[in-house]
């Protein structure tokens, strides 16, 4: 336990202490929500504003906490995972400088090696994304706030469990990567494709039903879905409390993937943390049998 200890604090320092990677880790959720407040406001705004029947209205602050939920929701879907994918980068980076042969070779045992790479990762995602989920409560204080203290607790698990996720997918893919160009090529793609790939850039809702099928099969939408319900918890109880029709708040929640439909049949909140929490064994469970057959094979 102490050398797993010891290598968790070296890989955590090795991680801080390059600030370049860092720095980008850091800023990305920061970028994400310019971006996002900058473009995708508008279009949630105008979205949401579509749906709502002739005769309604809605304060401007409940609407401003529809749309923020949105953002806020997109934003850590996305941030918990691809910057996972960033800091993981160290497992790699060792094998190129040949730091990961030294270690090795030192009494240091390999299952103590895999698992400060795998621990230190999320230790180091979960820094990044706390406070990427501190600055999206700040904004959401900024623009209109509805969440209770049990949405925000729930909002923090689902972030953990998202990012946990995200190191595990991360740990398995960068496992069999072995130089930095490798990984630069896999963070592009994770990048570019995953916020499309888990509804967060556009509702699942809104693709074709042969397309939403298939993206049902994926983890990630189960997490971007909790993170919608919890992050709007409050401004739909808040719609609700006012007198908004139920079958318009049924509407509105399938419209932004709050409700999850596998093959029609809608999934459950807790469907969804088994769907999540059985990608995280399986990642894991991967990553384990990895590293068995490599040191069989050593």
């Amino acid at each position: 336990m102490k050398q797993i200890f010891a290598m968790v604090r070296r890989n955590v320092k090795l991680y801080f202490r390059d600030k370049g990677l860092f720095f980008v880790s850091l800023i990305t959720p920061v970028i994400l929500l310019v971006l996002y407040s900058t473009f995708l406001a508008k279009v949630y705004r105008e979205s949401f504003a579509a749906s709502i029947p002739a005769g309604v209205s809605i304060a401007q602050e409940l609407l401003n906490a529809v749309v923020g939920g949105q953002l806020v929701s997109s934003l850590l879907a996305v941030s918990c995972v691809t910057v996972a994918f960033c800091s993981n980068t160290l497992m790699v980076q060792d094998k190129v400088n040949g730091a990961r042969g030294d270690l090795l070779l030192s009494p240091i045992r390999r299952s103590a090696v895999a698992i400060s790479y795998f621990a230190a990762c999320m230790l180091s995602t979960l820094i990044v994304n706390l406070v990427a989920m501190g600055l999206c409560f700040a904004y959401l204080a900024a623009t209109g706030w509805y969440l209770s203290l049990a949405d925000a607790l729930l909002l923090t698990g689902d972030v953990v469990l998202l990012t946990l996720f995200g190191v595990a997918l991360s740990s398995c893919i960068h496992f069999f990567l072995n130089s930095q160009s490798q990984v630069s090529a896999v963070g592009t793609i994770v990048s570019a494709g995953y916020g499309f790939l888990c509804g967060a850039y556009m509702p699942i809702a809104s693709f074709s039903a042969g397309l939403q099928h298939i993206l049902m099969f994926l983890p990630g939408t189960y997490g971007t879905s909790l993170l919608r319900n919890h992050a709007l918890a409050g401004a739909f109880r808040e719609m609700q409390r006012i007198g908004f029709p139920v079958d318009i708040l049924s509407q509105i929640r399938d419209s932004i993937d709050c409700n999850l439909y596998f093959f029609d049949k809608p999934v459950s909140q807790g469907g969804m943390y088994a769907v999540l929490g059985g990608a995280i064994l399986l990642c894991v469970g991967v990553y384990i049998l990895c590293n068995d057959l490599r040191k069989k094979e050593n």
